[in-house]
């Protein structure tokens, strides 16, 4: 499946990596793969994110995927439809914390004792979401009619299902519909 990937998607999934790396965790999941789309430039998802005002906004996404980490991926419409419950998600988080430390519910994915081979970290594992969303991606390229999987594959795969960056970018106002719409747009253009 790798061999279909564009140079760019490619680069997705390298710089998706690094940021989990960076950030000190054991897995890569959506909100690693989005922030790595909104790293990209000069390319099919790129311009997409960029057309809907993402790209200035990355600072508001990267702060919201925190959030939800730190609230052990809880996105904040999961907290507010609890608070509807009267369950207050950020009181939770804020007594774990208190007895367990700063971060506690976010350190689930930070790597662990068996996660190290003679010294050396492993390099971080994808989550089962994140592979779920790599694997979308195919299934979106070949409804689409192409023989390629770019990053707006990638970009489409994480918007259609509920997750995580779905939530966090229908937060910052993007929907599928949005991406696709957009998509048809640059389309028409080149055609």
């Amino acid at each position: 499946m790798f061999e279909r990937f564009t140079a760019s998607a490619r680069q997705v999934v390298r710089e998706a990596v690094a940021h989990a790396e960076l950030a000190g965790r054991g897995s890569v999941g959506e909100g690693e793969l989005l922030l790595a789309l909104l790293d990209r430039t000069g390319s099919p998802g790129a311009d997409v994110l960029t057309a809907l005002g993402l790209r200035e906004r990355r600072a508001s996404v990267e702060a919201a995927l925190h959030r939800a980490h730190r609230r052990g991926g809880i996105s904040a419409s999961d907290a507010e439809a609890l608070a509807g419950l009267g369950i207050d998600v950020e009181e939770i988080v804020a007594r774990v914390e208190r007895e367990h430390g700063a971060g506690a519910l976010a350190a689930a994915g930070a790597p662990g004792p068996k996660e190290k081979r003679r010294g050396r970290l492993r390099r971080p594992y994808f989550t089962p979401e994140a592979k779920s969303v790599v694997e979308r991606s195919l299934r979106v390229a070949l409804g689409r009619g192409d023989k390629y999987i770019g990053d707006e594959h990638l970009l489409i795969a994480l918007l259609g299902r509920p997750g995580l960056a779905a939530s966090v970018l229908a937060e910052h106002g993007v929907q599928q519909a949005d991406v696709l719409r957009v998509l048809a747009e640059r389309q028409a253009e080149a055609g």
